[in-house]
């Protein structure tokens, strides 16, 4: 499906390896009391889509983006998630570093985090990881990966071992130098909902344990597909309409105003209206607040899917 699925890929202005969305889990209350379990997931973008995954339950999910470095990161994610055996052992090897000592299955992700930053990044161990990741996916899967693949990778999983847990999302297109606005990869980890309780897939051991075994079921399938595309959106929406499945909620992150930049948007409603969904279906987008500079930040909110998509298909 991964491959059948997508279409060409194509650019963005960022590598996107993490979210910049600080206050992702603040809908995330409100979307497990609309949002049905036990049926399908569709997103963009990194491993902000693991903490939607662990609240919704999917029996699957599809993450279609534009980038084929989303793609592949999925897949490093995807080998880091079946070879580790906790939370704490796949921090460590995201990271490139030695598991600290004194973390348990109770730790908390600020726990981990705190004793991740203590423990230096080796060489040795980025090389062994990078070696180990590519095996596990060309050797137990058998996945058939391009060179381009392979180095788009290295630079991938580089990019995570040079910065660390500090990474940002515009850390690889600006030399490094921090934004303050933006949410480090730890920041994210560590976040909470309004109410103060920690959604994140790496908050508990049983968020981790669930999604790990969602992974190595083989139920997240990454594409390669530009929303207002001709194939990947239609071809996921024949598929789910085939096994009678339902579509649960679906994560734009802000991609629709890169759409209707282009004058795609009404494009990308006719490709979503192919989804199989029901009054319960919810989009989940992030809007801007200020300006795009050291103020930008964006704010997540929920759709309804029908409503939103009928109004759409329905304007000239």
């Amino acid at each position: 499906m991964a491959t059948d699925f997508s279409e060409r890929a194509g650019t963005f202005q960022s590598d996107n390896l993490l979210s910049n969305e600080r206050w992702f889990q603040h809908v995330l209350p409100a979307l497990v009391q609309t949002a049905k379990q036990n049926r399908a997931y569709v997103g963009v973008g990194p491993e902000q889509n693991f903490t939607y995954i662990v609240a919704l339950k999917p029996k699957m999910a599809f993450i279609v983006d534009i980038r084929r470095g989303n793609f592949d990161i999925h897949l490093i994610y995807k080998a880091l998630f079946e070879m580790s055996a906790d939370r704490a052992e796949f921090v460590a090897r995201l990271f490139s570093r030695p598991r600290p000592e004194g973390l348990s299955a109770r730790s908390t992700a600020e726990e981990i985090f705190a004793a991740i930053a203590s423990v230096p990044a080796t060489d040795t161990l980025y090389s062994r990881n990078m070696r180990a990741i590519v095996n596990h996916l060309t050797k137990v899967h058998q996945f058939q990966l391009s060179s381009a693949d392979i180095l788009r990778m290295q630079h991938i999983y580089n990019s995570i071992y040079v910065y660390g847990p500090a990474i940002q999302y515009s850390t690889t297109t600006n030399a490094g130098r921090r934004f303050t606005k933006e949410p480090t990869y730890a920041d994210l980890m560590k976040a909470a909902d309004q109410g103060g309780f920690a959604h994140s897939f790496l908050a508990t051991e049983e968020a981790f344990a669930w999604m790990k075994k969602f992974e190595t079921e083989n139920r997240l399938v990454p594409v390669m597909g530009d929303f207002a595309g001709p194939k990947a959106l239609r071809a996921v929406g024949q598929y789910l309409t085939e096994k009678n499945a339902v579509v649960s909620a679906f994560y734009l992150s802000n991609v629709e105003e890169y759409l209707k930049q282009d004058g795609k948007q009404k494009t990308f409603c006719e490709n979503a209206a192919a989804l199989p969904i029901d009054g319960t279906s919810t989009f989940i987008r992030s809007s801007r607040s200020g300006t795009p500079d050291f103020g930008f930040e964006l704010i997540s909110e929920l759709g309804s899917m029908t409503a939103d998509l009928t109004a759409c298909n329905a304007s000239p």
